[in-house]
């Protein structure tokens, strides 16, 4: 048995600079994935949307809408098999597509996105199996503690070390991709296994073969399909360790989709995985005003954009708030991928009532990007000194037009009436920009 190695650093620079050294050596995935990535581009995913309810109806609205405003994924989220008596949480694992909703298949509508520019993408829990479906009774190919399927609430666990399991999600996942033209695996996991399980050693090493059986069906998955980009989504599991990380192209950070506490946990999310795959939900909602829509896409500059929710409703005046966040997002993008990240502000210790405000700078040798949120009892004006960015200027700002921002000589960040529960992305670089 060979243990996976291990690195160690130490520096005088505090927490942000011992992460960002750690998880620099992470940066060596990038290139494995494919090169649509590079670039980092958005996301779509219809979850919040539909909220397991995706239909080929909905679905075609939601396509038109999204045309040519720079998106490159749109994901279908849980609930296209959905079954017309059992739902869709229970009988997952069965993994049949849904005729009610999609009456014209799978493929139609991958067919449909792509034909309006982007990628299509699916969702699947492949290492669970739902109390409904038919695998979920079949315990010869499930994981067993003392000789018992381990049983949550709502879910049983496949035996990644079973070939005959290798060969079912063979067919009912791998076929499923191929045969439907899909280019982008969200890949789920919303319960635990426990401590252990059955096998022919301790509880814990048998979980860990089990694990590592898990992993050789996703590297199965890139090696038949090596265009597809693959998601590993956080939820219950929350896969975020770096063996994890070396196969998929990012990881979906949080389910915190509408919570004040948003980017604070992205913002944290930093200290554990790059950015660049470290993928943001920004949950657009009709009703929506402009401040609370600003909060939302600031955090997306984070990490990676994923926009949900509801766009096929939304005014033409929050569409081109949106649009001018894809675009400045766009040229953020190279400082998300390669920077190096530092927090700066108060502490934050309340996530369900944060108070006073968060500013994150992600910079590289000649660019950053600094985003700010706002909460509760911020101030009518917030300055920090970041002794890197001396001698810079802002270059360009997304945010509210009436905020006013300026960086010094000494690279002292003042940013003057900004209200509360607001965000605010500032673009800044060497030489002459923008003042004001």
């Amino acid at each position: 048995f060979t243990t996976p190695k291990a690195e160690l650093t130490c520096c005088t620079g505090g927490l942000d600079e011992i992460s960002s050294r750690i998880i620099s050596r992470q940066r060596e995935y990038l290139d494995q994935f494919p090169s649509v990535e590079r670039d980092l581009p958005v996301i779509f995913n219809e979850f919040c949307t539909s909220w397991g309810c995706p239909t080929e109806k909905r679905l075609q609205k939601i396509v038109g809408k999204l045309a040519g405003k720079g998106i490159t994924y749109c994901v279908i989220d849980a609930g296209w098999h959905a079954d017309p008596e059992k739902g869709w949480e229970s009988n997952m694992g069965d993994w049949i597509p849904s005729k009610e909703h999609f009456p014209s298949g799978l493929k139609a509508a991958a067919d449909m996105i792509r034909t309006h520019g982007m990628i299509p993408g699916i969702w699947f829990e492949p290492e669970t199996c739902g109390k409904t479906s038919d695998i979920f009774h079949k315990e010869d190919m499930l994981l067993t503690r003392d000789g018992y399927p381990i049983t949550t609430d709502r879910r049983r666990f496949l035996d990644m070390r079973e070939e005959r399991i290798q060969q079912y999600l063979q067919e009912r996942v791998i076929d499923c991709l191929k045969e439907n033209g899909f280019g982008y695996l969200k890949v789920d996991y919303n319960d635990s296994i426990g401590f252990g399980c059955d096998g022919r050693e301790s509880l814990g090493e048998n979980l860990r073969e089990h694990m590592a059986c898990s992993q050789r069906f996703y590297r199965t998955i890139r090696n038949e399909l090596p265009g597809l980009v693959m998601e590993n989504c956080s939820s219950g599991g929350h896969r975020l360790e770096p063996s994890m990380m070396a196969l998929f192209s990012m990881a979906s950070f949080s389910d915190a989709h509408e919570c004040v506490s948003g980017p604070i946990i992205a913002a944290n999310v930093h200290r554990a995985i790059q950015p660049a795959q470290s993928q943001i939900w920004a949950v657009l909602r009709a009703e929506a005003d402009d401040r609370r829509l600003r909060y939302v896409l600031a955090g997306t500059f984070l990490g990676r954009m994923c926009l949900s929710g509801d766009v096929d409703r939304l005014s033409d005046s929050q569409w081109q708030l949106v649009d001018e966040s894809i675009a400045f997002y766009r040229r953020c993008a190279p400082v998300i991928r390669d920077g190096m990240t530092v927090r700066y502000g108060p502490d934050v210790p309340s996530y369900a009532h944060p108070e006073g405000y968060q500013l994150i700078v992600r910079a590289t040798e000649d660019q950053a990007v600094i985003i700010i949120h706002t909460f509760a009892n911020c101030g009518h004006m917030i300055q920090e000194s970041i002794p890197a960015l001396s001698g810079w200027h802002i270059r360009d700002a997304l945010g509210d037009g009436t905020i006013t921002t300026d960086l010094d000589d000494q690279g002292t960040l003042q940013i003057r009436q900004m209200n509360e529960f607001d965000g605010l992305v500032l673009l800044a670089g060497e030489g002459r920009g923008i003042q004001g």
